[in-house]
């Protein structure tokens, strides 16, 4: 076990990382940011973002080391890295730099690589699963039944391959369970992936204006398993009398089609597609917005999520997967079913129209839900780990007990 004094070389193997937008992308990130702020050195493996050969940036966070990688066919942004080209590149990216734990973030292409080169040199890994195989489904033009058979197949390939790892990690207790039922692990323990709760809250003395009508956000990928069309609907269901908007951050394969829709119904002047904002601007977002929704349905944790709860916004979500452990019914918002937009729209109603005192009472109670999530704990946790822990109590970071 390495000591506590001792700084660490640490290797982050992400096959997804900014300019990418996801959860797991800005996961990655923070947690490069913050263990470089701890005094380690940190190294990022990860995908080309573009056509050329491999290459090396060195950004404030990290040394990112960016393999060759070819365009996915079905997806807007995600790159493909070929495992004869990538498995040597990554053995010789360890023989270089000689990290002292590899923390890897997925099994597929580099998290596959770094998996199997570790353990040819017998270095400790870390793994942290933030995927489900079933969040495939949008992107592979095959038919269910042999959908199904590639789910087998990555559950079991998850199984050989995370099961190498000295820990193996996923965001929550759901998540945890749903990976030792599918894919046999004994073990697996639920470490959020933090967020930075005071960022998002308002300052003292702060002047960020209202919208002028009662307004929902959305923040996210214009994906298909995010359901933005079905939130667009809600808000179209809801009584024009309210005059509810939606204000939409986010960019993806959906652009076009979501547009048509608003165009449809003719919501264009309370539905708005802003694309991606700066990071001072979505959180200046989370403040202004009355109410925040995630209506997707293959969250294993939702960061956007818990980036609103701790702005003090009250919540509607989808009840499904991870979501449900964000919501205190009534009290920090509401869940709708998924897929129902008059369920959704009647759960938007009833927050906008609550008086602004109770609306504040669930805007401080998500806030209280979010501060479970602190990133100061799990970022002590997972350097815990690296130094060799078999296994952590989160309990011990600080003085909350973690929940989900």
């Amino acid at each position: 076990m390495v000591t506590s004094e001792q700084k660490l070389r640490i290797l982050i193997a992400a096959d997804t990382y900014p300019p990418d937008v996801n959860g797991a992308a800005v996961f990655c990130q923070r947690l490069a940011r913050h263990m470089t702020a701890r005094g380690h050195e940190v190294h990022v493996a990860a995908a080309r973002n573009e056509p050329g050969p491999d290459t090396v940036q060195h950004t404030d966070e990290a040394t990112v080391h960016r393999f060759r990688s070819f365009k996915a066919p079905t997806h807007e942004y995600y790159r493909l890295c070929l495992p004869w080209l990538v498995e040597p590149a990554m053995g010789g990216l360890m023989d270089e730099i000689k990290p002292d734990v590899v923390h890897v973030q997925c099994h597929y292409m580099i998290g596959k690589a770094a998996i199997l080169m570790a353990e040819e040199r017998r270095l400790r890994t870390v793994a942290t699963n933030h995927f489900m195989p079933e969040n495939l489904d949008p992107f592979l033009p095959f038919p269910q039944w042999f959908k199904n058979i590639v789910h087998r197949n990555s559950w079991r390939d998850m199984s050989r391959l995370m099961g190498k790892a000295s820990v193996v990690t996923t965001p929550t207790p759901l998540a945890a369970r749903t990976m030792e039922e599918k894919a046999g692990f004994e073990h697996v323990l639920p470490l959020s992936n933090g967020i930075d709760v005071e960022y998002y809250q308002p300052r003292p003395k702060e002047q960020i204006e209202r919208h002028e009508r009662p307004t929902v956000l959305f923040v996210g990928r214009l994906a298909v398993e995010k359901h933005v069309d079905l939130l667009i609907d809600a808000v179209a269901q809801t009584d024009p009398a309210l005059d509810i908007g939606l204000e939409i951050l986010g960019d993806g394969e959906q652009r076009d089609r979501l547009n048509q829709q608003i165009e449809d119904l003719g919501l264009q002047d309370r539905v708005h597609l802003r694309g991606y904002v700066d990071e001072d601007e979505l959180r200046r977002a989370y403040i202004r917005a009355d109410v925040f929704c995630q209506p997707g349905t293959a969250e294993l944790q939702s960061l956007v999520s818990l980036e609103a709860m701790s702005a003090q916004t009250p919540v509607v979500l989808a009840d499904a997967l991870a979501l449900p452990h964000l919501v205190d019914q009534g009290r920090n918002g509401y869940l709708f079913a998924p897929g129902d937009a008059a369920d959704l729209a009647q759960k938007l109603t009833q927050v906008v129209t609550q008086s602004e005192e109770d609306r504040m009472a669930m805007g401080l109670h998500s806030l209280k839900k979010a501060t479970r999530h602190s990133i100061f704990r799990t970022m002590s946790a997972f350097e815990d780990l690296y130094r060799g822990a078999g296994w952590v109590h989160t309990r011990q970071y600080d003085e909350e007990t973690f929940e989900s």
